[in-house]
Formats: C-alpha cells, structure tokens, sequence
C-alpha cells in the first residue's frame, strides 16, 4: 500500500521547456549538494546546459554528484565528463557497458529513473533525459513528456533512494563508501501541501511498488482512466484490471506512442491493441512528435508522474522512480494536457479498421510480442542480482 505523505508542494513541467530552466535554477540556487541521476546524458544544448549549472554548483563548494546509466549514456562524451570532474563533479556510471557486443542476461538491467535532488529539500521526477528535447530542430515540437518538482516530505525518500544506490554502484566499482547509508533528513510539511509519495522499483525491496499502485488506483477506479506511455505492454494482470474497470463503466483511455521510434517494440506493443479495443478500451496514438511520457490520471484525482513505462522492462527489470498525488488541482493540470494531446495531436484506433489489418502486420506484431517476452524471461533468471 503506498503511504501518501500530506504537506507537498508538487508542480508539473511539461516537455523540456519547463523543465531544463527549472533544473538549471535550482542548481544555481544550491548550498550544500545537489544529486542528479538519469538514463541518457546527451552532449548536446541541453546536456551542456545542465552541466554548466552542475560545474557552477562545484565551484560554489556544493557537493555535486552524476550518476548515470551506462547503456543509455554510453555516448557521454569524454570531454565533458572530464570537465564535469576537474570542476569537482563526482561521476558514477551504473552497469558500464563493456568493449565489444555481448549477449548477456542482464543487459536490461538499467538505471532508468531521471531524478534530481538539490539541498535534500528539492526534488525532480519524471520522464525527462538530459538530452535536447528537439534534437537540435528548433522548428520541431518537443518530445511530450512530463516531471515534476517537489518540495516537503515525499523529498526524504528521494534522497534515501539516490544515497543508497550510490553506494551500491560505488561498492561495485571498488571504490567503498565512506558516506552513511542516507542523511537523517526530518519531514516537514507545508501548510499548503499534497499528499504524495515517491515511489521506486528496484530488484530487491521494491520490486511491485509503482506497479502495485497503478493497480490500487485502477481497482478503486469510479468514473476515468487515462495512462500515456511512450511503451505499453502490460503483463496479464494488469490487462485484466483494465477490462474490469472498462466493464464497470469506466471510460478507459490510452494515449501511446504513434511514431515508431523502436520497431520491435512498436510491434509488440500494438499486438494487444484488437484486445483492448475489443474490450471497449480507448487508444489514442500520438502523432505530434515522440511520445515520451510515463503518467497517468484516475477520477481526476490520483495521478502519477515518473520514468516507468507499463512495460516488462520497466515493471519488472529496471530502475525507476515514480510520485503519485492525490490532490483535484494537480490532477486537473494532467488531465488537461492529456485531453488537449488525445482531442488535438492523436489519432484514434478504431475497431472496425484494427480488425482490417494485413495479415503480415498482424504477425509481425506477435512475433515481436513474443520475442519480447521470451527476452523478459531470460533477463529474468538473474533476478537476484543488487545492481
């Protein structure tokens, strides 16, 4: 059951726009330490940017440290990262890729969760790299995609969360930790808060947290469901809690990734669309630009916003980092955007058009869904790995 913390102040940024100037200034307003953790790390405007403000942050004598995915950032160039650490920045990198192409089973294993943490009091969550949100086209719309910063109590399991993967990732690498296990932060709360809660998925404690309760929402579900997710491939479970809620007269909507940015992935996932729609499940694909977002709205109520995807990979291999608010205002903002991106920039899938698909479309879609899932299944046997 999550445990929502009351006295939260939880802002929603929307794409890059609102994001990489919000980062940037809490960094430039940083004292003591500043702790950013992401997936990719792109040398570009963006990534540039970021750095700057961590280099700035170090020359004011704040702690600064990086950690990074070594897959999704296996292309940080040397030259800034060797900037980053003759400025001072600490830099870590989760699971380094290794020279030459390996099959191995635990390559899916990443570090997928974008989070920053500033003075212990400030924090970022969503789903949002360091990496320029236009890919240089200024002409181009961003990728949509969401975050949030949060000032109050919910900021205490942030900082946990980073410290103790920190000294994992520094256990392994060899270099011991001589940093306590987490600084004993004192939970606060404001006056004019929220309740919410941050939320990890890991491979040991927390293995169903964020999956658990996208379940308890959608259980508990009365009125609407909208989830937007740049991959959707759910396991059976939580199909079946969908339909049900479909079935008690929800109004069930997706809003998924309508460009094919990953093939194989794209095709497994629309292997589950006849279902859903048959079951009187809405699907809305994307088309302004790529779809990058990992949130979701019920009852314009509960909502959550962070870096997991509803897809094997992301439920059940990598890390990631999720917060959920209760609160009407909040939620209202999301679903706002969510309605504006379903009315104005996506299409809908129709039943009767689905069902007319090319027969060679329609295996395509399966054989990537069961190349997906045999894959999940081999990552897997290696479960019980800290890392």
């Amino acid at each position: 059951m999550t445990e929502l913390l009351p006295g939260n102040r939880v802002e929603l940024l929307e794409t890059g726009d609102e994001f990489f100037p919000a980062l940037a200034t809490a960094l430039d307003a940083a004292r003591r330490s500043a702790h950013l953790e992401t997936y990719i790390y792109r040398n570009d405007r963006a990534g540039i940017g970021i750095a700057e403000a961590l280099i700035r942050a170090a020359s004011r004598g704040v702690r600064v440290r990086l950690l990074v995915d070594g897959f999704g950032s296996a292309n940080l160039a040397a030259p800034l990262r060797q900037r980053l650490e003759s400025a001072g920045v600490e830099v870590r990198v989760f699971r380094p890729e290794r020279a030459g192409f390996r099959l191995r089973r635990d390559r899916l294993r990443r570090l997928h969760r974008k989070l920053c943490v500033v003075d212990d009091c400030v924090g970022f969550c969503g789903g949002i790299n360091i990496q320029d949100d236009r890919d240089g086209d200024d002409g181009a719309a961003p990728r949509f995609d969401f975050a949030v910063r949060v000032e109050g109590p919910a900021v205490a399991d942030m900082v946990k969360a980073q410290w103790r993967l920190w000294r994992l990732v520094g256990w392994a690498t060899g270099r011991l930790p001589a940093d306590p296990a987490s600084p004993d932060l004192v939970r606060r709360p404001m006056a004019d808060g929220v309740r919410a809660a941050f939320l990890v998925r890991d491979n040991l404690r927390y293995r169903r947290n964020i999956e658990d309760a996208y379940l308890a929402a959608i259980d508990g579900a009365r009125s609407e469901i909208i989830l937007c997710h740049a991959y959707f491939l759910p396991g059976l479970r939580f199909r079946r809690a969908l339909r049900d809620a479909a079935d008690r007269g929800v109004r069930v909507r997706l809003l998924l990734q309508g460009k094919s940015e990953h093939r194989w992935m794209h095709h497994a996932m629309r292997a589950l669309y006849g279902s859903m729609v048959g079951a009187g499940i809405e699907i809305h694909d994307y088309q302004a630009a790529w779809l990058h977002a990992k949130v979701g709205v019920v009852d314009r109520t509960w909502a959550t916003v962070g870096s997991s995807n509803l897809d094997p990979f992301s439920l059940l291999l990598a890390r990631e980092g999720n917060v959920v608010i209760v609160d009407e205002g909040f939620a209202a903002r999301l679903h706002r955007s969510l309605e504006q991106a379903i009315g104005q920039r996506a299409t809908p899938v129709l039943p009767e058009a689905w069902a007319r698909r090319p027969l060679v479309e329609r295996l395509l879609s399966w054989m990537a869904y069961g190349t997906a899932r045999f894959a999940l299944g081999v990552a897997r046997a290696r479960w019980g790995q800290f890392l």
